[in-house]
C-alpha cells in the first residue's frame, strides 16, 4: 500500500494487522471500519470524568446502534439512552438491563409509551401533554421530565436542542403545571434531564447548562437522579491541529459543582451524562473508492462511491470530515490541488468534501473519511436503491471481523408485498 495521506490513522494504529486496500478487497467498497481499542478508550475516559461516586455514563445509542459495538460499550460498564422502541429492543439484545436504560421520548404515541412501560425502563417526557398522557396510562408510576434550561449549544442550528428555538423540553415557567400533573396522577418524579446540543469543544457552555438544570432540580424534592445531558465534542479538523475537548478541565469543574450541589440538596443523588458522538465517532472510519475525475468549469470533481446515502452529515449539516488517501500503485502525488469530492447519488448536494486542498488524486485511489463512527451508518439509506455498506471491526488483537454484512439486491425488495 502506498499511504499518500494517512498520518492520523497511522498514529492511532487504526487498522491493526490489516490495511485499507485489503479491507476493501475482502469486504467491498464503500465500507465502515471500527476500531475496538479506540472505542473502549473513549468509554473509559468518560467513566472516569469525575470523582463524585454516584455517576453514570448513558451512551446515546442514536449515534451508532451496531449490536457488536453496543455489546462492547455494555462490557465497559456504560448504561444506555434510548429514543425509540427499536433502540430499547436492541439495547436489551446487547445486554443492557431495564434499569440501565433511560427512554428519552419525544412526541410519542400511547402505544410507544406503553411499550417502554412494559419493558420496565425509566421514561423521560418533554412536554406537559406527554406528561399528562403518561399519567393517564400509568398513574402512580415513576417518571423523568426533560426541561429546557434555556441554554443551547451546537455545531449547527439543526443540532442545538436547548434555548429559545428548539422543540425539546419543558420551559421553566411551566414548573407549576408539571407539579400539578404529577399530583393529579400521583406520579413519582424520580429524575429530570436536559440536553443543550451537540459538539461543544469548550467546557463553559456545558457547565452553564449544568448550573441551569441543577437550579431546576432544586424545585423538586426526592429526586433520584439528574441527567446533565451530552454533546461532548471531538476534533473533526485533525489535519489542521484542532485541539481536543479538555476533559480534565471539564471534569474538575463538574466535580466541584456536583459535590457542592448535593450538600445543599441534602442527599447524594445519581448524576448521569448522555454522550453519543464522543464514544463512537473517532472509532469509526468510512472507506470508499475513486471512480472518476473531471474538470467542470473552475471545479475539479473527484467522483467516488461515497454518496450521501452512505454518509449524510456533510450534506445535512455542512459537516467537515478529514480525508485520508491510500493507493495501490507506486504513483506519487507531487502536488496538492483544490478538489470537491462527490458521491454517486443523483443530487447536486451529494458532496463529501467541498473545495478541499489534497494531494493529487487518481482513479482507483481509496479514500478514508475520518471520524464517521457517529451518525454515519445509522443515518444511511437505500436512496437511489443504493446498497448500504458492510461494517467491520478491527478487534483489540488487530484482526478484522465482519459485524454487519453488506446489503444485497434482494434486501431492496424483502419487505414488499407482491
Amino acid at each position: 500500500m502506498n499511504p499518500i495521506r494517512n498520518t492520523i490513522t497511522q498514529e492511532m494504529q487504526f487498522f491493526g494487522n490489516t490495511n485499507p486496500l485489503d479491507l476493501i478487497q475482502e469486504f467491498g467498497s464503500p465500507l465502515y471500519v471500527y476500531n475496538e481499542t479506540i472505542l473502549r478508550k473513549r468509554c473509559q475516559e468518560l467513566k472516569n470524568l469525575v470523582t463524585y461516586p454516584h455517576f453514570a455514563v448513558n451512551y446515546s445509542v442514536k449515534a451508532n446502534g451496531n449490536l457488536t459495538l453496543l455489546k462492547i460499550i455494555c462490557e465497559e460498564g456504560l448504561n444506555a439512552d434510548a429514543m425509540s422502541p427499536g433502540e430499547i429492543f436492541i439495547e436489551k439484545k446487547a445486554g443492557f438491563t431495564s434499569d440501565q436504560i433511560l427512554y428519552i421520548s419525544n412526541n410519542v404515541s400511547a402505544e410507544e409509551m406503553r411499550y417502554a412501560i412494559d419493558q420496565g425502563v425509566t421514561i423521560s417526557v418533554d412536554s406537559l401533554s406527554q406528561l399528562e398522557l403518561f399519567g393517564q396510562i400509568h398513574p402512580g408510576g415513576e417518571i423523568c421530565v426533560r426541561f429546557n434550561s434555556g441554554i443551547g449549544a451546537g455545531h449547527h442550528e439543526k443540532v442545538v436542542t436547548g434555548g429559545e428555538h428548539t422543540k425539546f423540553g419543558i420551559n421553566t415557567e411551566y414548573i407549576p403545571e408539571v407539579k400539578k400533573i404529577i399530583e393529579k396522577y400521583k406520579l413519582q418524579l424520580i429524575g429530570i434531564n436536559q440536553h443543550i446540543g451537540s459538539l461543544f469543544m469548550e467546557p463553559e457552555p456545558y457547565l452553564e447548562g449544568v448550573h441551569s438544570v441543577l437550579a431546576i432540580a432544586k424545585e423538586f424534592d426526592n429526586l433520584k437522579f439528574v441527567d446533565l445531558g451530552g454533546g461532548f465534542g471531538i476534533p473533526y479538523h485533525k489535519y489542521e491541529g484542532e485541539e481536543r475537548l479538555d476533559l480534565q478541565k471539564l471534569g474538575q469543574k463538574l466535580d466541584e459543582i456536583l459535590h457542592n450541589w448535593v450538600k445543599s440538596y441534602g442527599k447524594e443523588i445519581l448524576f448521569k451524562i448522555e454522550p453519543g458522538r464522543y464514544i463512537v465517532a473517532e472509532c469509526g472510519l468510512l472507506l470508499g473508492t475513486v471512480h472518476s475525475i473531471k474538470q467542470n468549469a473552475h471545479t475539479k470533481y473527484v467522483g467516488t462511491d461515497l454518496g450521501f446515502n452512505v454518509l449524510i452529515r456533510p450534506t445535512l449539516y455542512d459537516a467537515h470530515h478529514d480525508i485520508e488517501i491510500y493507493r495501490s500503485s507506486n504513483q506519487f502525488s507531487l502536488t496538492e490541488e483544490q478538489v470537491t469530492i462527490v458521491g454517486n447519488i443523483c443530487e447536486s448536494g451529494d458532496i463529501i468534501a467541498n473545495d478541499r486542498l489534497l494531494p493529487t488524486l487518481y482513479e482507483k485511489d481509496i479514500l478514508g473519511v475520518l471520524d464517521t463512527g457517529a451518525y454515519g451508518y445509522c443515518m444511511s439509506s437505500n436512496y437511489n436503491n443504493r446498497l448500504r455498506p458492510a461494517e467491520v471491526l478491527i478487534q483489540s488483537n488487530g484482526q478484522a471481523r465482519l459485524i454487519r454484512r453488506r446489503d444485497t439486491l434482494e434486501d431492496l425488495i424483502r419487505n414488499f408485498e407482491v
